[in-house]
């Protein structure tokens, strides 16, 4: 399962979450310090990993 960034719009706190790829669109996590709803999505990058031998 990915795991997302998010950061809570009503305290600034910056967190993570696990959350199958077809939840990501819906999904609301509530802030872990807070418990605030209103948190946004923050972008991360993409990185893929290859068990390719050199």
């Amino acid at each position: 399962m990915p795991t997302y960034e998010y950061r809570c719009e009503q305290c600034g706190e910056k967190f993570e979450h696990a959350e199958h790829i077809s939840e990501h669109p819906t999904a609301h996590p509530a802030c872990p310090k807070c418990g605030s709803e209103k948190v946004q999505h923050l972008p991360t990058p993409f990185v893929a990993k290859t068990s390719r031998k050199s």
